[in-house]
């Protein structure tokens, strides 16, 4: 293994830490079915060019507090 990493150069074994960091990470949070949902609704709505759409987000706001 210290083999390896000694091959490895300097200015690139950051992005090998980080990567076997990931690697460890095992609790990541998976979305529920309700959030899966809304992702599709979102990706139909985007192909099929339905949906309200906003300039800015002043106007975005000023619906979402009506």
């Amino acid at each position: 293994m210290y083999q390896l990493l000694d091959a490895v150069p300097d200015n690139k074994i950051a992005y090998i830490i980080v990567y076997i960091q990931g690697l460890m990470i095992v609790d990541r949070e998976v979305p529920n079915k309700d959030t899966v949902a809304a992702f599709e609704e979102g990706d139909q709505m985007l192909a099929a060019g339905s949906g309200q759409r906003y300039a800015d987000s002043t106007a975005l706001f000023a619906d979402l507090e009506a």
